[in-house]
């Protein structure tokens, strides 16, 4: 696969060449999110009425990007919606391109004849509220002409599922066969299944959680830091800064700092173990391990594709999110859902370990999950995006259901 165009979470990790690492030392725009006037790409758009947010804050008229994949069927018997992670977007498959700056990022999932196959279901993909490809964010241009930046509300999961809800309503889709969704993507499915469940036929939530815990909100909180120590931030609105003075360098790090989250220890230690990126040595002060080449290539190229302020408004969303909020607790929730589910985790997942996707389970009503289904990767937590035939096995189960 080409490095430049795959995004980095649907592959093993890999050693980086130099010629690879020196594409990446320029420095980037000030933000990589699409803006108005970008090619549009394969992206639909949908306006929504003013949408009241938990803050009690108004956000007016907020627009929902999209993409479609498959052929709506009259009677909407095959409508599947699929939800990106933190850092994905709507387009879910397909190559990179005008408007595109990444292939899709489930490739091997959906498409004709896949896990998800789109001869069969009709997939939609929004890109979540808050995000910087399309939908209405930080980087989005305010009633005012002038990019929200600072002035951006914050966010809560309730508050991005709401607009999904609305989205649906304006696509004239009252049930969804399936929901699914991983990791951030995976709280919305869930917020789906509880809020709407008799709009949710069947839930898939992968390496993902009930409730995020003191641990994981500490690993976002520290990565919002970094982002707001640069000094190219500007308190957020930076938009208006000469291409490369953008908060990359804060941007790049909170990358870094999750990357070590996203993949597991036994999974660096066997690609890299104490190899060296160059014929320099580390131990002189001047060479580079290969593990810190890999994650500063990344960090760099993250900022290429990716805004600031919308990273900072959706970590800060993963950290409202409670499914057992104002609603008795998670287990009083989790009863609430009616679909049937697959909870699928990874065991070497240290971001959401196992024991989140047994909790879900464990509290769902037993005609819903048999239980957590728990796979074996060394890909930690983003084994849901590259252990295709195993996670495509238990999706196809559950589209059969």
């Amino acid at each position: 696969m080409d490095w430049q165009t795959t995004p980095e979470d649907t592959v093993p990790s890999r050693v980086i060449t130099e010629p690879a690492r020196m594409a990446m030392l320029g420095k980037p725009p000030v933000t990589g999110a699409w803006r108005e006037g970008d090619p549009v790409g394969g992206r639909l758009f949908v306006t929504l009425d003013d949408l009241r947010l938990e803050s009690g804050e108004i956000l007016p008229k907020p627009r929902i990007a999209y993409e479609t994949f498959g052929r709506r069927a009259a009677d909407d018997s095959n409508v599947v919606l699929v939800l990106h992670a933190l850092t994905g977007d709507s387009h879910l498959a397909g190559p990179p391109g005008d408007g595109h700056a990444t292939a899709g990022w489930w490739p091997g999932i959906v498409g004709p004849g896949l896990a998800i196959d789109t001869d069969r279901w009709f997939v939609v993909a929004p890109n979540m509220l808050g995000g910087c490809q399309g939908s209405t964010g930080p980087a989005s241009l305010a009633p005012d002409g002038v990019e929200w930046g600072s002035r951006f509300p914050r966010l809560t999961i309730r508050d991005q599922v709401e607009a999904q809800a609305r989205f649906s309503d304006a696509l004239g889709i009252d049930r969804w066969q399936a929901v699914v969704g991983g990791s951030m993507g995976g709280m919305h499915a869930l917020e789906w299944a509880v809020t709407h469940p008799s709009r949710v036929e069947r839930l898939a939530a992968l390496s993902t959680t009930a409730l995020s815990s003191a641990d994981q909100i500490a690993l976002n909180t520290v990565q919002i830091e970094a982002i707001h120590m640069d000094p190219g931030y500007e308190g957020g609105d930076y938009y208006d800064a000469p291409g490369g003075e953008g908060p990359y360098r804060g941007l790049a790090l909170a990358r870094r700092m999750a990357l070590l989250n996203y993949r597991s220890p036994d999974e660096l230690n066997a690609r890299f173990g104490r190899t060296w990126q160059s014929e320099l040595s580390p131990l002189t002060g001047r060479g580079r391990f290969a593990v810190a080449s890999y994650l500063d290539f990344h960090g760099n190229k993250f900022t290429r594709r990716f805004d600031a302020n919308s990273y900072i408004a959706l970590v800060g969303a993963m950290n409202s999110h409670d499914l057992g909020r104002d609603r008795g607790g998670v287990q009083s929730a989790l009863q609430r859902i009616t679909a049937r589910a697959l909870i699928l985790g990874i065991d070497s997942d240290r971001l959401f370990p196992p024991d989140d996707q047994r909790r879900i389970a464990d509290g769902l009503r037993p005609s819903s999950s048999p239980g957590a289904v728990v796979i074996s990767s060394e890909f930690g937590h983003d084994g849901f995006l590259i252990e295709n035939e195993v996670v495509g096995d238990n999706l196809r189960a559950l589209l059969e259901r």
